[in-house]
């Protein structure tokens, strides 16, 4: 049974009501999002600016002090520099870079010495690139007034919101989606498992779902055995005994480019369970927003069907 991989015909239109339906979305819940992340990065900015007195203290200690402070430095300068970029250009380790961005700390295990030597570098680059445009007090070597202090501080903020707000945004996007095939579940009469009822794939009744399951499969052609997490594992109604579930993975993008960076992953990860459970898996897609041919294709011919969101009732199509 299948449910979309096999009708080319109607691809076309199904991608432009998936991304109409996602746009929709986004219309009417990322300008609260947006709002809200920006009013807190613009304070998180301001702390940043009283910490380096406007930018004019910018060293090691300041560093030592407050990683939490490298986002803004990074987005403070011309042009703002990705993580990626400011590690190529300072020629440091990632792994300092990383977490501080990421944890707002320093990495415990490096010795002292490389720390301040790494820190030195940081501190250099950014201070070189700092933007004059933004920044105009520092040339002129006096304080800012409040109104240059607010002006920078919501440039700095507006470049960091797009990075904070994404996120953000497809952490919802799933949890929406999540709640829209529990709800399609419950009205066609399957029973949720709460976390901790069922633990193990092979132990659902027929009739049965739950979320977020670790599946072990083997890695690579090793033995050695692995652990990948589904979205939504689904034991259908009409399942004979040593059935294998239905595993379902939700999906969403809000421009055409990043899909076609992600599609390998899915067709790894159904290789992976091919691999260890034979090719009687049934992995399906749920997918909503920017899917274009060339990704429906790839997986298509990977042999992985899909559901799109807004015609949900083709679970109907694959034994649910």
């Amino acid at each position: 049974m299948t449910a979309n991989r096999d009708k080319p015909d109607r691809w076309k239109q199904d991608i432009t009501l998936s991304v109409d339906m996602y746009n929709d979305w986004f219309i009417h819940f990322a300008p609260e999002v947006y709002r809200s992340t920006r009013i807190q990065t613009v304070k998180d900015v301001e702390k940043t600016f009283k910490a380096t007195n406007n930018l004019t203290n910018i060293g090691i200690d300041l560093l030592k002090a407050k990683p939490s402070a490298l986002p803004s430095l990074r987005m403070s300068t011309s042009p703002p520099l990705a993580v990626d970029r400011l590690i190529g250009l300072a020629g440091v380790s990632s792994n300092l870079v990383r977490t501080m961005e990421k944890h707002n700390r320093l990495p415990m295990r490096m010795a002292q010495h490389e720390l301040d030597s790494e820190l030195k570098k940081v501190s250099h680059i950014i201070k070189k690139m700092t933007d004059p445009d933004v920044f105009v007090w520092l040339e002129r070597g006096d304080d800012p007034s409040e109104q240059e202090l607010y002006r920078a501080a919501t440039i700095v903020a507006d470049r960091l919101c797009g990075t904070v707000a994404n996120p953000i945004i497809r952490n919802a996007q799933e949890k929406r989606q999540l709640a829209k095939i529990d709800e399609w579940l419950t009205a066609s009469g399957y029973k949720h498992l709460p976390t901790g009822e069922a633990t193990q794939y092979d132990k659902l009744q027929p009739g049965t779902y739950l979320f977020r399951l670790n599946i072990p499969v083997t890695q690579g052609k090793s033995s050695k055995t692995v652990f990948i997490s589904i979205d939504v594992v689904v034991m259908p109604k009409i399942a004979k005994d040593g059935e294998l579930p239905l595993f379902i993975e939700a999906k969403s993008a809000g421009d055409f480019t990043n899909v076609n960076k992600r599609r390998k992953e899915e067709a790894m990860k159904v290789n992976q369970l091919r691999r260890t459970y034979g090719h009687n898996v049934r992995y399906i897609l749920f997918l909503c927003g920017y899917f274009d041919s060339g990704y429906l294709g790839y997986e298509a011919a990977e042999g992985i069907d899909w559901v799109w969101e807004h015609r949900i009732n083709d679970f109907k199509n694959v034994g649910l």
